[in-house]
């Protein structure tokens, strides 16, 4: 146990020293596993038949999917459909960015990729409407990571793999508790808007113009919102594993790309790839040396000892559960949610079993609380990743920030956490889960 938690400490002083998550990982685990006498050699094979595996080859073409999609036009074409609902009421533009970034993580499956595709459009166009920076910095961030709670999510993804559950229930686990999150962060933002007297509002227009706006922008998103329900139809009708159905995934986007929007061309398509091929890359590299590391530590027994040591400190359920909540808050700010998912499979879930805890909600708890984690300061990585879209410096979003997890996020967490039937009703009605 002394050996893991030098090694830890070592991964998190490299982190903070900005070295790439990948490398600190790498060296944590080559520390760890030469500390601890496991056979490096043995090691590395099994990170890379890990790595290989059939169901996390779901991973790159989700994100292959996601990235030529937003580059094929999607993102405007949600964007429009969505403002024709809410635009035109004070703070319209914060909700739609906030159902925007949930239904873009139904396409992508990453936070990032909802900051890059949806941040870049909405910050400036919140600003320009008399919207708070800070405010629309903070609603991009914190709706961002509803994409590790709408399927496909590509943490929830890892963590399945990982912890050896089934990928179709824990994309499940945490679909009521994101659309409830969503709805509360709408809420939220109408309330906090109130009051602020610089938003310009469109002037309100006829019934029948707004019916058919909504049903032309409808008609311009159909296909956009067409493959969520192809990805999820297909995985739980049984036509397909989460692997197929991400293939059928980029298929479709590279036809719809091309072929109905257009925005793919032969000009742009390569570079397309190449991003697509580095984001990959970088993800696939910090789960290889994770890997590494979890079968040192499993060969040490860690997560047992994890997992005695906390059963030992009480006996209580809700205290070992608002423990575990705390260090999954605390691997979310320091990591990001692929690398949380990952340590979360390896190191928590035998404890989250040992008191009871279903796996699959588990899975729910660990989506739902590694999004609180990265957009909350100090190192809050998405939260970052907005700040640099807006070019704003943390007193301006920290506040408005802090409000939105406080009441909305964090409460989302222990409703999870203590109300297990939020997370397992849909994996028991469509799989047939108990």
């Amino acid at each position: 146990m002394v050996i893991f938690l030098g090694s830890i400490a070592l991964i998190v002083v490299l982190l903070l020293a900005e070295m790439p998550i990948a490398f600190a990982f790498g060296i944590g685990a080559l520390v760890f596993g030469l500390a601890s006498g496991s056979d490096v050699s043995f090691l590395i094979p099994f990170a890379y038949q890990t790595t290989s595996s059939f169901a996390l080859l779901a991973l790159p073409m989700f994100v292959m999917a996601g990235t030529l999609m937003a580059e094929g036009g999607i993102s405007d074409r949600l964007l429009n459909f969505v403002n024709a609902f809410v635009g035109r009421l004070k703070g319209g533009l914060g909700a739609v960015t906030i159902v925007t970034c949930a239904l873009f993580g139904a396409i992508s499956g990453s936070s990032s990729a909802a900051i890059a595709a949806i941040g870049q459009i909405m910050i400036p166009r919140m600003v320009k409407e008399g919207y708070p920076a800070g405010h629309a910095t903070a609603l991009v961030a914190c709706s961002s990571v509803l994409a590790l709670m709408i399927p496909p999510s590509i943490p929830m993804i890892v963590f399945a793999v990982t912890g050896g559950i089934s990928v179709g229930a824990a994309f499940l686990s945490t679909v009521i508790p994101g659309v409830i999150l969503a709805a509360v962060y709408v809420g939220l933002n109408f309330l906090f808007l109130r009051k602020v007297d610089t938003i310009t509002v469109e002037e309100p227009i006829a019934f029948r113009e707004a019916v058919r706006r909504v049903g032309k922008t409808g008609a311009e998103a159909f296909w956009s919102l067409l493959l969520p329900v192809i990805i999820l139809g297909t995985i739980y009708s049984g036509i397909a594993t989460p692997t197929e159905a991400a293939a059928i995934a980029l298929v479709y986007a590279m036809v719809i790309g091309f072929l109905i929007y257009r925005g793919l061309k032969l000009s742009n398509f390569p570079s397309t790839i190449v991003r697509a091929a580095i984001t990959t890359g970088s993800i696939i590299a910090v789960l290889f040396f994770l890997f590494v590391m979890s079968r040192a530590m499993i060969l040490q027994q860690v997560p047992k000892e994890v997992a005695e040591a906390l059963v030992a400190l009480t006996e209580n359920r809700i205290l070992v559960l608002l423990i575990i909540n705390v260090i999954l808050l605390l691997i979310g700010m320091i990591v990001d949610d692929v690398s949380g998912s990952v340590l979360a499979a390896i190191v928590l879930l035998p404890v989250a079993t040992e008191i009871g805890v279903h796996p699959i909600h588990f899975a729910a708890i660990v989506g739902t609380n590694l999004g609180l984690g990265n957009v909350s300061p100090p190192c809050a990585p998405m939260l970052y990743m907005a700040a640099g879209v807006s070019k704003l410096t943390l007193d301006k979003y920290v506040v408005p920030t802090m409000k939105l997890l406080a009441l909305g996020h964090l409460p989302m967490v222990l409703i999870v956490t203590f109300v297990p039937e939020l997370s397992l009703f849909l994996p028991g009605l469509v799989l047939g889960i108990e």
